[in-house]
């Protein structure tokens, strides 16, 4: 089922993410998926996955992208970071972009190392000058490593930083203008930080730099209270996507147009159906609103 190496593989099918729905690739899954011949626009790993050069991993995902076009999500890369950025773990990242030929790729704007050790969490950053700087200096530094635009995904946040001076959003266009990177909007990440924020999530989407949104995100999220009974959201990407986090896709969507857009469920994982008929949900929602066709942001 699977080639041996990369210098066995057939031609690939063009690399460019299609406007329609996708899923996170999970192992368990591979198997039933090319069985099938599932009809899905794209698929999409982390990157820290497949950072090994060879094994099974590699095999299967091989396999994978001779039949879809898929989508490169780092989340070790620490953008957001004081430190400089791991040397090791961008040429690894220009690896793999060159091995798979990905029709998008993307990290988070957070940190999540600090000096020799990482963390297993996306923590924010302060919206300030300083990590302005900073972080366009990363993501500078990676698109020149790498080859090609990245895309970076808005957090969500459980606290405000006191010493931030600006806005999510004015931090985010900022970093656009400077650096040329282009955005992956996470849907459930705007209505978990404005329901923790207690701001209105259609006002942030409406403001959001859409024109360089090249991919969405949509996942479940886990509701929770804060110390003072307030509610709280976490982004645990363990069930399907809520309600109203549906509501504000299918409003951003109606305004923007059809946007590649993947299904995040990374813990919990259930049974592929149930991952496709996610999917699915999201696929009538684009194919109702589908002016634009391709995204081409690499």
């Amino acid at each position: 089922m699977f080639p041996d190496s990369p210098s066995q593989t057939p031609t690939r099918i063009d690399a460019s993410v299609p406007a329609r729905a996708g899923a996170g690739l999970k192992a368990e899954h591979i198997a039933e998926i090319l069985e099938t011949s599932a009809d899905i626009g794209f698929f999409e790993v982390h990157a820290e996955n497949y950072m090994g050069d060879g094994g099974m991993p590699h095999r299967q995902l091989e396999a994978i992208r001779e039949k879809y076009p898929l989508s490169l999500h780092g989340v070790g890369l620490s953008i957001g970071g004081e430190g400089p950025l791991d040397r090791d773990h961008l040429q690894r990242l220009a690896v793999l972009n060159k091995r798979y030929e990905p029709g998008l790729f993307s990290e988070h704007l957070a940190w999540s190392s600090h000096e020799t050790t990482y963390l297993n969490d996306l923590l924010p950053v302060p919206y300030d000058q300083e990590t302005l700087d900073r972080v366009c200096d990363h993501i500078d530094e990676v698109q020149e490593s790498v080859g090609r635009r990245m895309l970076l995904e808005n957090p969500s946040t459980y606290v405000a930083f006191a010493q931030s001076t600006m806005s999510e959003l004015d931090f985010l266009k900022e970093i656009t203008r400077r650096t040329g990177c282009g955005l992956l909007l996470d849907v459930n990440n705007v209505h978990v930080s404005c329901t923790n924020h207690e701001r209105l999530a259609l006002d942030y989407l409406d403001a959001f730099p859409i024109g360089a949104v090249g991919e969405i995100h949509l996942g479940g999220h886990a509701p929770d209270q804060d110390d003072a009974g307030r509610s709280l959201l976490i982004d645990a990407h363990d069930r399907e996507v809520d309600q109203a986090v549906w509501a504000l896709y299918e409003h951003l969507i109606a305004s923007t147009g059809a946007i590649p857009t993947l299904i995040e469920w990374d813990n919990d994982v259930p049974a592929w159906p149930v991952l496709m008929s996610e999917a699915q949900a999201a696929d009538r929602i684009l194919a109702d609103n589908s002016r634009p066709s391709i995204r081409r942001v690499g």
